[in-house]
């Protein structure tokens, strides 16, 4: 999601929809969509979903993954339990990293970490960093559950079955990572990143259905002033973790990334865009848990520099009207229109996961609109009309 607002980011409580997702599990750092055609169909959960408050864990668990837990982990093959095992590794890996890399440029303050488990099975930790000496607000979190879904959803999900046909309560899986990182220079740019991955087993009153998973994720700018050198080298760092694996990915998922952060009452995007992805299930699963590890790990050396760069340029009371403007954009994109965020205050997941993509301050100007020419003009033209930056 996303996003960015919602991470696997608990984006709500028990169930959230990431960032451009469907359910999402706990915290909002957990963006979960159930399988649909990229293409053809959206799903709306409308049905009552009933939400598991998340229960505060005292320390890090070695594993979220319980083998002695029912919800579909005992009748997926091993090849599919790795897969998870695997997943859940990455995901806490690049937490650990990217976290130590934003502690590293903050020099001093330290992220708050809470640790929490979910009755149905799994749990997550949120890792948060507020008010520091570079980041106004960051969020690094990751979810690991498992469970069952209402049957509702999977027959919106799945889009086959017939009104007569009622399965019952369907085993799934979701993992994921989600951040999002505000600094306060206006100069220094927003980043959001989420990465997931989740399973539907079949319901045991309806044999020979199939299991079915994807994954889905990306990574996004979202600069107050463009640097044209620093958006190259965001976009040639995805570009690079794509091309490694299938060419046709960049501008594919580029494209995908700049529809998909569209405020559309607003018409123009949330930022500068990068790369973004759902429901990806079309090549070798083992190809696309490699793919996911390189997307996560290149957010480090995409971001990093760019913030070591412009942390301590120094600015004046109207760039940081501008950047609080432009913080107002990311606000309505995720109250509005994010899937994970929406879904969460509507089901009464908790409040706290679910905003936590949210900055501490944003402004609202009547009618506001930037001298055309101006570096102000320049980004908002940026937004509305997305470019190639490669």
């Amino acid at each position: 999601m996303a996003s960015h607002s919602s991470t696997l980011f608990a984006s709500p409580s028990s169930f959230n929809l990431l960032s451009s997702h469907r359910l999402n599990p706990s915290p909002k750092y957990f963006n979960l969509r159930f399988p649909r055609p990229v293409k053809t169909r959206h799903f709306d959960l409308r049905c009552s979903v009933s939400i598991e408050k998340e229960v505060p864990e005292t320390e890090r668990p070695f594993t979220f993954l319980r083998d002695s837990d029912g919800g579909g982990t005992q009748s997926s093959s091993s090849s599919s339990s790795s897969v998870r095992a695997r997943f859940e590794t990455m995901i806490r890996t690049a937490q650990d990293k990217v976290c130590e890399a934003i502690e590293a440029v903050e020099g001093g303050p330290k992220f708050k970490e809470d640790v929490w488990s979910r009755p149905g099975g799994g749990g997550g930790i949120s890792r948060v960093l507020q008010d520091g000496n570079v980041w106004e607000k960051a969020g690094v979190n990751v979810s690991v559950v498992y469970g069952v879904m209402p049957p509702e959803a999977y027959r919106a999900a799945k889009g086959t079955a017939t009104s007569d046909q009622k399965p019952g309560p369907v085993p799934f899986f979701a993992a994921g990572i989600s951040s999002v990182l505000h600094p306060k220079n206006p100069f220094a740019p927003t980043l959001h990143f989420n990465y997931r991955y989740f399973e539907t087993d079949a319901p045991k009153d309806v044999p020979g259905a199939p299991r079915q998973w994807w994954f889905g994720g990306g990574t996004d700018f979202t600069p107050a002033y463009i640097f044209e050198e620093d958006v190259k080298h965001f976009h040639s760092v995805q570009k690079q973790a794509c091309d490694k694996f299938d060419p046709s990915f960049y501008p594919r998922f580029k494209k995908w990334c700049d529809d998909y952060f569209y405020i559309k009452h607003r018409n123009e995007r949330r930022g500068l865009g990068g790369i973004f992805f759902d429901d990806l299930n079309d090549f070798d699963q083992e190809m696309l848990l490699s793919f996911a590890t390189e997307c996560a790990s290149s957010v480090i050396p995409a971001y990093i520099p760019i913030i070591e760069k412009r942390k301590d340029t120094p600015f004046n009371d109207q760039h940081k009207a501008w950047q609080q403007l432009r913080r107002g954009r990311y606000v309505e994109f995720n109250l509005v229109y994010d899937r994970g965020t929406t879904f969460g205050l509507k089901t009464g997941g908790r409040i706290e996961s679910i905003l936590v993509s949210l900055p501490l301050s944003a402004r609202w100007e009547y009618d506001h609109k930037p001298e055309e020419g101006t570096e102000e003009w320049k980004l908002l033209d940026a937004c509305i009309n997305p470019k190639e930056w490669l």
